[in-house]
């Protein structure tokens, strides 16, 4: 297995543990040698995410939709960040690049894209 997208949350929880499982799964995979394909935020349970995965030495590739990076939440230190037209077009490249997917919470994003 190569690489697994993490679906989750934008949002930062009121409760602490859930940010620290997110970068806890990213730090995971990445000393497993498995890449992040993620939402491409830097925010919320997103950027957790790709920080675990960053800080233990992992790939991280961000997907995200062009009207996002407008509104500055793009993590640009991310090892690949692939601007998108849309959410079709983002969901259809999680899916070309990801050998499986792992969901974390979030809100009714998360949801539509598992």
């Amino acid at each position: 297995m190569k690489r697994l997208a993490v679906y989750c949350g934008s949002a930062s929880p009121a409760d602490p543990r859930y940010v620290e499982l997110a970068e806890d799964v990213g730090a995971a995979l990445a000393q497993r040698g498995i890449g992040v394909v993620y939402g491409g935020g830097k925010l919320g349970l997103m950027g957790a995410v790709a920080k675990g995965a960053k800080d233990a030495g992992g790939e991280g590739i961000g997907i995200i939709p062009e009207a996002l990076i407008k509104a500055e939440v793009a993590n640009t230190d991310c090892d690949e960040l692939i601007a998108v037209s849309g959410m079709h077009e983002r969901k259809q490249r999680f899916t070309d690049l990801s050998d499986g997917f792992v969901t974390l919470p979030g809100g009714v994003g998360t949801m539509d894209e598992l």
